[in-house]
């Protein structure tokens, strides 16, 4: 760091800093000292530069509060969708009806090209439906063992047999549904479906890759299986 007969620029520094009279008493420094402009290689006044940095840092905050807006009004529309999906589900009084029209409905709402489900564990009378087709243990037990919802590739996955005919799902979105009196309580002994609790599987599916891939949130996928799972519990037989 420069020095000047043993001052050096953290010593103006500090002074300038602690002594803001200064320029009061040297206003016209303000315009004689000339800085280089970050946007060419004109001289600036200070002032001037300083007017700069103070348009470039509001810049920046507009730039924030605009994403900002657009977040929230993204969360805004998604709301008004999950409020809608839910509101389907409590209009459908057929239950063995409500995973169809809780399928249809979600793939409507939300632009996802494929979707499905399975109910494991559900009343006999409800043995021919499509949804209550036997899945293999292995399923099961995946299921079971998801904490969270799956997000990636489709590696082959059983489930995605269960999907519609159309185009290949390369990624996919599995979301378990489980008994619970409450979502955190999964790993608890709580229903018919298994030792955690899981009664079956909920999958989300598309061509597209990177719809549902690995690294994206699933906060939102958390609370779709919290509501489809209390909707579908009332497929299950009175515990």
């Amino acid at each position: 760091m420069s020095s000047i007969q043993g001052i050096t620029e953290a010593d103006i520094a500090h002074f300038l800093a602690n002594n803001p009279a200064f320029f009061e008493r040297h206003a016209e420094l303000l315009a004689s000292v000339q800085l280089t402009s970050p946007h060419g290689q004109r001289a600036v006044s200070l002032q001037e530069r300083q007017m700069e940095m103070l348009r470039e840092r509001i810049k920046g905050l507009e730039g924030r509060i605009m994403e900002m807006i657009r977040h929230s009004q993204e969360n805004v529309a998604i709301a008004d969708r999950l409020h809608r999906w839910t509101r389907s589900m409590l209009l459908t009084t057929d239950a063995a009806a409500l995973p169809a029209a809780a399928v249809a409905e979600l793939k409507h709402q939300f632009l996802i090209p494929q979707a499905a489900v399975r109910v494991w564990g559900a009343g006999e009378e409800m043995a021919g439906q499509p949804w209550a087709a036997p899945v293999s243990d292995d399923i099961r037990a995946f299921s079971g063992s998801l904490a969270l919802p799956y997000c990636g590739v489709n590696s082959g996955f059983e489930a995605s047999e269960w999907l519609d005919d159309g185009p290949v799902a390369a990624s996919m979105a599995m979301i378990p549904l489980r008994q619970t009196r409450d979502p955190r309580e999964t790993q608890r002994e709580l229903g018919p479906g298994g030792s955690d609790g899981c009664f079956g599987l909920l999958v989300l599916a598309s061509p597209d890759p990177t719809r549902f891939s690995a690294d994206m949130g699933t906060d939102f996928l958390m609370r779709i299986g919290e509501i489809a799972s209390a909707a579908l519990a009332r497929l299950l037989p009175a515990r």
